[in-house]
């Protein structure tokens, strides 16, 4: 046998063992399993690392990396990393019974065990009209029923953990169901004949109502329903069920999908309210007053701001719409068609802007207080080769220092209402005796020249820009409200003037709810005002993620 020496390496040794087994009748297993194991590839590396680690220098490093592996307290953690690793987490089920009931000696039976947490089982029951029988209703996608694959719609209900659930209510079998932990027995009758498997669904709808399934008495389980604001968009997963749609709320951590009313269904329930009159309808309400451009009426030949002249930012013949309407105050909204809309869902698709296209078209709409025109002003005379705003038309006579398309579009009466006739206006009104309005040719001319083109209108008018063409972005703009410190008046005059206030900040709160209320399904995002500067910082900002986000944009814009 070899001698070994000194200085003989670790794998030189381990090498030198390998070659000297010689396995003998007696342990010829036990000397092939040590061969195997000495002659490791891995284990011959090793042992190489480790002598090459001895032989060389520590540097210092080394020797602190050498002293923190060496610590106590992480040894104990590595220690504790393998104990847990070791162990066996998956959950002990009991044993299945052994004796089958007689009743169902003739019967298919199929007993399925569940592991379920504090999550519902996700499935519904229901009472067949026929039979009597409890039979699973539906499957909610992602659930626990689900993810198993042992429970199917159609299943015939006998027992859970054990407790006859025949001549019991749904309501107290779904009790049952709900304060079952851990693993829950079924006994099952299978369905004659099992549904489909869900087939993969890529159905987006965004939320034009709110919904509390808590307040719903007609969902069929209300630990089923899935809550959700308006402008949520949600993947509905399934739409089997005419009635009740499956569906998740898009960036939800929770897989399981839940009960949501359908289009159909719930426009159904919304038709049956208007009806009979517990829905309102949107005709009879009576609107406050919107964003006024300007305090002084002769804001109608002032369009300069630092220098800049801004066209298209003057709505005098907005006053004259109001006062052609009686005032602001008696105005009814919607009307016409939209009236009779039922907000429901709308579906939806990512858009994201590619390079090249024209830029989309950002709509503001202000409650009162907002001042549009400034915020727009600023921005516009700011970054004049980005930004501009549409040259609105007018029938007055110009002025001296005007130029035609430039301040305006100076037309005849005629041809104004020509125009008018043939809907090429998005707003249109009169004013001490002429004609106003805002053409979609002139929003269109700006597109054109690829610079985003910014316009302010009333709520009203955005139906007529909800197209591929523009693919509107419609930013909501309101002022800050702050509550009123209450505190002794001084003097009567300073009582009036906090009265006065006051009346002032209910008026632009009752502004902001209604057109939150009627037109929120609309609005793409909110800005609120606290001064023109930081206003105008977050309106750019928000517009140059238009172009390098996705957003949600009703389907038939990109198809």
């Amino acid at each position: 046998m070899p001698v070994l020496s000194e200085d003989s390496g670790l794998h030189e040794t381990l090498a030198l063992l390998t070659s000297q087994l010689r396995p003998d009748s007696n342990h010829r297993e036990e000397m092939g399993f040590l061969r195997d194991v000495f002659s490791e590839k891995s284990l011959s590396y090793l042992m190489k690392v480790m002598e090459e680690l001895q032989a060389a220098s520590v540097h210092s490093d080394e020797r602190e990396l050498l002293q923190l592996l060496s610590t106590p307290h992480l040894r104990a953690v590595l220690m504790v990393h393998d104990t847990v690793a070791q162990k066996n987490f998956d959950p002990v089920l009991p044993p299945l019974p052994d004796n089958i009931d007689e009743d169902f000696e003739e019967e298919s039976v199929k007993i399925v065990r569940l592991v379920k947490n504090k999550e519902p089982l996700g499935a519904t029951i229901r009472r067949d009209e026929h039979s009597g029988a409890v039979v699973v209703a539906r499957i909610m996608r992602g659930g626990a029923a689900d993810r198993s694959g042992l429970v199917h719609v159609g299943d015939e209900l006998r027992e859970v953990n054990g407790i006859a659930v025949l001549h019991k209510r749904p309501d107290e079998i779904s009790q049952i169901l709900a304060q079952s932990q851990g693993s829950i027995t079924l006994k099952i009758i299978p369905a004659t004949q099992e549904e489909d498997r869900f087939k993969d669904s890529k159905v987006f709808m965004r939320a034009l109502f709110h919904y509390d399934p808590r307040e719903d008495r007609a969902i069929p389980c209300q630990e089923a329903g899935l809550p959700f604001q308006r402008r949520q968009v949600l993947e509905v997963v399934s739409q089997d069920d005419p009635t009740w749609w499956q569906a998740k709320r898009v960036g939800d951590t929770n897989l399981r999908a839940g009960l949501i009313p359908s289009k159909q269904f719930q426009e159904r329930r919304l038709s049956y309210r208007r009806t009979t009159g517990t829905l309102p309808s949107p005709q009879n309400f009576k609107k406050p007053p919107y964003d006024q451009p300007c305090d002084k009426e002769t804001c109608d030949c002032d369009g300069y701001f630092k220098g800049h002249y801004v066209a298209g930012l003057r709505r005098s013949f907005r006053l004259g719409c109001r006062e052609r309407l009686g005032g602001s105050q008696e105005a009814k909204v919607p009307t016409g068609a939209e009236s009779q809309v039922l907000l429901t869902y709308e579906e939806v698709a990512r858009y994201q802007h590619q390079p090249g296209e024209r830029p989309r078209l950002v709509v503001l709409i202000g409650s009162l207080g907002a001042h549009l025109h400034e915020l727009k002003q600023r921005v516009v005379a700011e970054d004049p080769q980005q930004f501009a705003v549409a040259v609105p038309h007018t029938t007055r006579p110009r002025k001296s220092h005007e130029r035609d398309g430039v301040e305006y579009h100076f037309v005849s009466k005629q041809a104004f209402e020509a125009d008018v006739h043939h809907n090429k206006f998005l707003e249109h009104g009169e004013y001490k005796e002429n004609l106003y309005g805002t053409s979609l040719e002139a929003i269109q001319a700006v597109m054109a020249k690829n610079k985003v083109c910014l316009v302010d209108v009333e709520p009203e008018a955005l139906r007529h820009l909800r197209t591929p063409e523009f693919k509107p972005y419609v930013i909501f703009v309101k002022p800050a409200i702050q509550e009123r410190r209450k505190t002794p008046p001084v003097s009567p005059d300073s009582e009036d003037i906090a009265s006065s206030l006051d009346e002032q900040q209910q008026e632009m709160a009752a502004s902001a709810a209604f057109i939150d209320q009627h037109y929120g399904h609309l609005i793409d995002t909110v800005l609120v005002r606290q001064d023109l500067q930081e206003a105008c910082s977050q309106l750019r900002a928000v517009i140059e993620t238009l172009s390098k986000d996705t957003s949600w944009v009703p389907i038939s814009w990109v198809r």
